[in-house]
């Protein structure tokens, strides 16, 4: 027979397991799952097309419909220093850099993957990881946009800055906790 000590555990137990919906987490995962497959894919092609000639890949693109569609809605002109830039870095840049920017783009992207997949279980290590990773970028950005503004970037900072809130603040009723089972006795 179970003492009452022993029923309330089993109680705690059974009410931790069952963790309320918490939509706010879960636009976290899919933000997570997405820029991680994003980059992932990036990376990919990035890869395959190291040996291909990729500053002339990068001029083809630049005049392509959908990115002459996106300047146009953006305000951004081909002039821009910025594309200016881009095109001359590029244009440096060998094989051999390419596929190592490759490579560390598609190991970079499974932080994101393997906290999104994490949190979907609802781990408490994955929170852990999505603080750390997000709350890791901030000074960096900070730093970025105290050099040079930009609304992209401000958006990028404040959505790390809410997602370490949220996920710190309510870690307690969003992830698993073990606690130690004590056997049954009998």
């Amino acid at each position: 027979m179970e003492s009452k000590s022993q029923i309330e555990e089993i109680e705690l137990d059974a009410a931790v397991e069952k963790l309320r919906p918490a939509p706010t987490l879960y636009a976290i995962i899919v933000f997570k799952l997405a820029k991680g497959a994003v980059f992932f894919v990036g990376g990919v092609l990035l890869y395959w097309h190291a040996s291909n000639g990729i500053s002339d890949e990068y001029q083809h693109f630049m005049h392509s419909p959908f990115v002459e569609w996106l300047k146009t809605l953006l305000k951004i002109h081909p002039e821009n220093q910025f594309f200016v830039n881009l095109a001359l870095k590029i244009q440096s840049l060998s094989e051999a850099s390419i596929r190592n920017t490759a490579v560390g783009t598609i190991i970079w992207s499974l932080f994101p993957l393997v906290e999104g997949c994490g949190m979907m279980f609802r781990s408490e290590w994955a929170g852990w990881l999505a603080i750390g990773e997000s709350a890791f970028f901030i000074p960096i950005e900070l730093f970025e946009l105290s050099k040079r503004f930009s609304v992209a970037l401000l958006l990028v900072t404040v959505t790390n800055g809410l997602i370490v809130w949220y996920l710190y603040a309510n870690r307690q009723r969003l992830f698993h906790h073990h606690h130690h089972h004590h056997p049954r006795r009998s």
